[in-house]
Formats: C-alpha cells, structure tokens, sequence
C-alpha cells in the first residue's frame, strides 16, 4: 500500500529573456516521507564513478543525470521519492543536495499528475527526465504518455516537440507480484511518435539515458530492477561526458554462423551463457543486443539473419503482438528466401507474472528454454536440408 499525507508540489514557469525557469508555487511541498530521515548525502555519484573501470547500472545512470543536469540547465528530475529518499531504488542519489529542490522534485503518488506536469513542461521547452517508481504505474499516466507526448508533434504538424524521457524498472523482479513485474516493451514500442529504449549493461545505460535526455522526441527508457546492482566494464570513450549511444542501432554481442538470437535487456545475460553452451554442441549463435526497441535496428537483424539462415528472438514478454512477433514478421518480408528453418519465438508465460517464486521461475525464459529451442531451430533446419 502507498500512502501519501503531503501536500502536492507545484509548478510554474516564469518566462524571463526567452529562457524558462523553474519555480517552486507557494505552499508546494516537496517532501514525501516525512517521518524518514535520509543519510546525510556525498557529491553526485558521477563525480567519483566514471574514473571507475568497472561501473554498476545504478552507479551508470545516477552519472548519466548528474552530468545532464550540469550540462543543460533545462533538464531537471521529478518523481516519487527522488529527492530525499536519493530514488526507490538510489538512481538520483546525491543529486537533490547538488542541484535543488527546483530541479530535483519530489512529487505526490499521483503518476497521472506529474506526468502530465512533466509532459505540459516540456510542452513550453523545459526536459524533464520523469521517474515511475515501476514502469507498470505509468498506466495511471498513459493518457498523458500516449496521447499528449507521443502524438504531439504530429498533431502540431511538427511545431511542438516534446522532450521528456519517461524512465524506471520494468519487467520481472523477484517475488514482487503481477502489477509490478509486467514487461512494456511490446506496448509502447507499437506506438508511433515514442523511441524505446532498453539497455542492458553500464556503458548502454549511461550513453542511452543520455542520449535520450537530448533527444528532441519523448523517449521511455526500461531499465531492469535486478540489473541495477551488477558491474560490468566501461570503455574509456564511455567515461566522457558528451558520451552518448545512437538511438535506433543495435549491438552485436557475439558472432556466430549457425544462429541469430535477437534479444534485449536481461535476457542479453542469459542468451550469451546459453551461447557458451551451445558452443560445445557445435552450434554458433549470434547474439543481437536491440538496445532500441523503437525505431528497430532492421537492418542489423537483416543482414545477420541472411549470414545465418536462422533465426530465434527471446524476450519475457507476453507472446501475442510481442517484440518477437514485430521481429519475425519483419524477416519474413525482407529475408524470407534466407530461412533454413522457421524462425522460433522463446517468451513469458501467457500469464499474468504469478508472486509465488516457484511459479514465477516458470513464467520467464530459462538458459534451458534457449538450448532446447535453438537447438530445435538449428536441427531441424539441418535434417531439413
């Protein structure tokens, strides 16, 4: 249960020599948890994690936003608990000491109010990076997500741009129930007017969170909760701090011969382990990081597809009008005559996520799911033949 006794934040925008400022209303509160006393708060995590070699999700995306906010002074942070409580889950940790409650905002538990705050900022050229606690209570929001920010510039005739950045956990967790465990990648990657974004490791969760902050087209940026906490390493470009990752390009993680695996988010961690396996079976997966679940890197699925001859996506995901689906069909208009064997879908059970963790272990993709289907796909492509 989620209570809130606060007062709501309010905003306003002062129009001062053409630029937009942003202000606190009189009576606004910008606390959330009154009776929670925050630890005393260091300088942003940027200013000590990027020299780092190695570098964790969570660590990647708090030096991402410090380094935005620094740079552009119409960036600015709100959400639930982002302020005092440094983040649910500590991505803004540090900031609010940095850059103030004007540009790191506390708001109530009321996802259709900020959002629809953030979206009428960015209306008037403010970039607000807006916060969900879980990407599954952005439904409370989707009117003004869907309806105002993504169909804004088509409905001006491209005169108003909205560059917003909608961004939080999404999809499976551990044990946290059906209404914070659903995958959203399917949902607003069909829809015209948004970019998706998906990383996977630290350096893609820093050059992409960027990369979408800039952006002039309202971004939803899925991060995966149980990735927050894990290390991986960072080259020494990912350390600059104009560094970002073009929007819309894929990533090809390994190189294979036998089998293309398409896959995004967590899942890019189980496939590369189901491909070290699969290695010792003879079999040569390729594995494509998608990064960009809208715009979709077509052409990189294309060509590798055609090298392969074969085709397997993964995702948790629901099946029906899944990424996968989007991916198959896309091949099969474009590189048909390719094919050695049907392409093969591995997702999510069709199953609202079960709380239990034995049931919830069963409605995920497992390392074994990936063997048994791509060994199928690659098999039966060779009795085939």
């Amino acid at each position: 249960m989620r209570v809130c006794l606060q007062r709501p934040t309010i905003l306003f925008y002062t129009f001062i020599d053409k630029k937009i400022h942003l202000g606190q209303g009189k009576g606004g509160c910008s606390v959330r948890r009154p009776f929670v006393h925050a630890s005393p708060l260091s300088r942003g995590m940027a200013d000590v994690a990027v020299v780092a070699d190695k570098m964790n999700v969570r660590d990647a995306l708090n030096s991402a936003l410090d380094e935005e906010l620094t740079r552009d002074p119409l960036v600015y942070v709100m959400g639930e608990e982002v302020g005092q409580y440094q983040g649910a889950y500590k991505i803004t940790k540090g900031l609010l000491e940095k850059y103030g409650i004007e540009r790191v905002r506390d708001t109530p538990i009321t996802e259709m109010g900020f959002t629809g705050i953030g979206v009428g900022s960015a209306f008037y050229g403010l970039k607000p990076v807006v916060e969900f606690m879980s990407i599954n209570f952005a439904m409370q929001a989707i009117d003004h997500v869907i309806n105002s920010a993504a169909k804004m510039l088509y409905m001006s005739g491209g005169k108003i741009s909205v560059p917003i950045v909608f961004r939080g956990p999404n999809g499976a967790a551990a044990g946290v129930g059906a209404q914070h465990s659903q995958c959203f990648a399917a949902w607003y990657g069909s829809c015209p007017g948004l970019k998706v974004l998906m990383p996977y490791d630290a350096e893609e969760a820093r050059g992409l969170l960027k990369a979408a902050i800039r952006d002039p087209d309202p971004c939803i940026f899925l991060e995966n909760e149980l990735l927050y906490g894990v290390e991986y390493p960072m080259s020494a470009a990912s350390k600059d701090k104009d560094f970002t990752l073009p929007i819309g390009q894929a990533k090809i993680m390994r190189e294979g011969k036998d089998v293309t695996i398409v896959t995004f988010s967590r899942q890019v961690e189980i496939a590369l382990k189901a491909a070290d396996i699969l290695a010792k079976d003879g079999i040569s997966a390729e594995i494509i990081n998608l990064r960009s679940i809208r715009p979709l890197d077509r052409p990189c699925i294309n060509n590798s597809v055609r090298k392969t001859s074969r085709l397997v996506t993964l995702e948790e995901g629901w099946p029906q009008h899944g990424v996968g689906c989007e991916i198959i069909a896309t091949i099969c208009d474009e590189s048909f005559f390719y094919l050695d064997a049907p392409p093969e879908r591995i997702c999510g059970a069709d199953v609202p996520m079960p709380y239990a963790v034995n049931l919830e272990a069963l409605a995920v993709p497992t390392m074994d799911d990936i063997i048994r289907i791509v060994k199928r796909c690659c098999h039966r492509g060779r009795a085939a033949a």
